[in-house]
């Protein structure tokens, strides 16, 4: 089926929109293809449309497994077979999916990096005809991008296995640097493609508004600018101290962050869809695959570590091409903040050293031994016994991850998920005595589909509401039936892991190469004084500053951000009064001209090019002599 009735029949588009076509084409031709798009150019259209135009089944790699449950469940609801596989899943359940994939004729399986290194996955891949690779958030690949993950490099050796099947890499945010490296790390052919989306938004003004009273800043902004919005903070606890603010004044607020169960945040994140509540106060864990077009401003209350996540937050304002906002409050005290983000991001070696045997210690783990091994992980346990700071500790853990010592994985909340082990003729033979067994049984029956093929996510809270039975009878049930092999339940659990991936070290042995931590540093560094210089200049376009981080020449300042709007000394608003300044003294630099036919070559308004004029005369930036200007 040509591309455009794929796109018509699942998605009711007439036609693709920016470069979608373009990479559409390039992948569904053979080709390794990278894509550049900002949040909101639609990236998954450019694969999910050329694999289901051709025979087979698109692996789809991305970390993001909020994002994984969401596109699943929606190419499901088209009617697209779609599956998925990350951290947290029992191996039953690994197996089950991967089966599915060989033997169901599914479409889509999607895979978070941490689980293409297993036997499980490498063994079932050789028995999937597998069309595209597709590599999300493919930044994660490159060690210098903002978002490095190890796991990411066993991509090339998927590569391997598939030597005839063409990857897809896909990004938001991404450096000339880190564009190369992409390519490198994935081994692309010589006949790949590149396609870039411009990141300029012309419809999302970007503001820095300085103040030592963000609160009072905060509620002026959305006193003044009606609409939609969402409020980034820093960490967990000032989502609620922001919410309750807005809420004692009469804006309808709501929180969100990792921290919480899914069916809450499912609740939140609905009631915010819906308008319920006019403002989510957030960490960086909620935006990623939401889909809400209409969101008028973004204001981040703590300065992000880099301008790749400043900018891919921000840019969830104004999808819809209507006029929006990206505002950031910053206080002097944030520059001092920032810069402490360096030492707490890569504490000293000897530190990383000193976790490591402290971890080691924690779980007992003999010298020679450990690899393998996987453990449940209380980080606030950890600390308050060997008294570490917990953000230092993270790091550390995070250091020793990519030197290859440990597998240290975040938080993860995975909802209940149960399967029939017994098959459907003989459970309907099967009689239980309890009649809330059997209720209970029914009434799974009824609300959720494919229980005998492959887990579902289920809600305890919602089975006693339909059941009439109270959620910890639900639970003993369960457990009961269990137990009995009539299902395979996993209660929901909520808590990070550290796996050993090789056997204790002597702490002094431990390698932390250049490229893991000093380059890495470098790098950080360098996108913490790109972004303290975002929010301190006041005299170029932020517009221009983010577009030219990420390597797009933009000729002309946006005239709309904070500075743009500024009055300059000549009187003139500062965008308008740079543009003009470029026009004049860029023609100026190819010849001397008199003044009558500099203006006239001028595109723009002649009477305020020749205020600039006068302005660039005074401050001896040009020089008139008998009539002729020149530099």
């Amino acid at each position: 089926m040509p591309y455009k009735e794929i796109l018509k029949k699942y998605w009711r588009y007439d036609d693709f929109r920016g470069i979608q076509k373009d990479i559409i084409e390039s992948i569904g031709n053979g080709h390794d293809t990278l894509g550049l798009m900002p949040t909101g150019g639609g990236k998954s259209i450019t694969f999910q449309v050329p694999a289901l135009a051709q025979p087979g089944l698109c692996l789809v790699i991305t970390p993001l497994i909020a994002l994984m449950k969401d596109q699943v469940r929606n190419l499901r609801e088209r009617g697209i077979k779609a599956l998925a596989v990350y951290s947290g899943m029992t191996r039953e359940e690994i197996i089950i999916a991967l089966e599915n994939c060989i033997f169901g004729d599914y479409k889509f399986l999607y895979i978070s990096p941490e689980r293409l290194d297993t036997e499980i996955f490498r063994n079932k891949l050789r028995s999937m005809k597998i069309n595209i690779i597709t590599v999300d958030e493919s930044h994660c690949i490159s060690q210098w991008g903002y978002d490095f993950r190890p796991a990411y490099l066993k991509i090339a050796e998927i590569r391997e296995l598939l030597p005839h099947t063409p990857v897809l890499a896909l990004t938001a945010t991404a450096t000339p640097e880190v564009v190369k490296d992409i390519q490198t790390k994935l081994n692309f052919r010589k006949d790949s493609q590149i396609f870039r989306m411009s990141f300029e938004r012309k419809n999302l003004a970007y503001i820095v508004r300085h103040t030592e009273n963000k609160q009072t800043e905060l509620l002026h902004i959305l006193n003044s600018v009606s609409g939609c919005a969402i409020v980034y903070t820093r960490n967990r606890k000032r989502t609620r101290e922001v919410a309750e603010l807005l809420v004692n004044n009469n804006i309808t607020a709501t929180f969100y962050h990792a921290g919480l169960n899914n069916d809450i945040k499912d609740q939140r994140q609905k009631s915010w869809l819906t308008g319920e509540s006019r403002v989510m106060v957030a960490t960086n864990a909620f935006g990623m695959g939401i889909d809400k077009p209409d969101v008028r401003i973004v204001i981040h209350i703590d300065t992000p570590d880099s301008p790749e996540a400043y900018f891919q937050e921000a840019g969830r304002a104004g999808r819809d091409g209507q006029k929006a906002y990206a505002v950031l409050l910053y206080a002097k005290s944030d520059k001092t903040n920032l810069t402490k983000r360096i030492s707490d991001t890569f504490p000293d070696k000897n530190y990383i050293r000193k976790v490591y045997e402290d971890i080691n210690y924690f779980f007992q783990m003999a010298m020679g031994d450990g690899i393998g091994c996987t453990f449940a992980f209380n980080l606030e346990e950890f600390c308050h016994n060997f008294k570490h700071f917990p953000i230092q500790a993270d790091s550390a853990l995070k250091i020793l991850t990519r030197a290859g010592y440990l597998e240290y994985t975040d938080e993860q909340d995975n909802a209940s998920r149960i399967i029939f082990t017994m098959r459907r003729d003989e459970l309907y033979k099967l009689r239980e005595n309890d009649m809330d067994t059997e209720k209970l049984i029914n009434i799974i029956l009824r609300s959720y589909t494919g229980l005998f093929t492959d887990y579902a996510y289920i809600n305890e809270d919602l089975l006693a509401l339909r059941s009439g039975l109270s959620r910890q009878q639900i639970y003993e049930i369960l457990l009961s039936l269990n137990r009995k092999h009539i299902v395979h339940y996993i209660p929901r659990k909520k808590t990070p892991y550290i796996i050993y991936t090789r056997e204790r070290q002597e702490k002094d042995r431990l390698v932390i190469t250049r490229e893991i931590y000093e380059d890495r540093k470098e790098s950080y560094t360098a996108r913490i004084k790109a972004m303290i210089e975002y929010t301190t200049a006041d005299n170029k376009c932020r517009s221009r500053m983010l577009l030219r981080y990420f390597g797009e020449k933009n000729e002309h300042n946006c005239g709309q951000c904070d500075v743009c709007l500024s009055k300059h000394n000549s009187g003139l608003r500062t965008g308008e009064f740079q543009n003009l300044e470029e026009q004049l003294l860029s023609l100026l630099k190819n010849e001397s001209l008199p003044v009558y036919l500099l203006l006239d070559k001028i595109n723009g308004d002649k009477a305020k090019a020749n205020q600039v004029l006068s302005y660039l005369l005074e401050e001896e930036a040009i020089h008139l002599k008998d009539g002729i200007l020149s530099v």
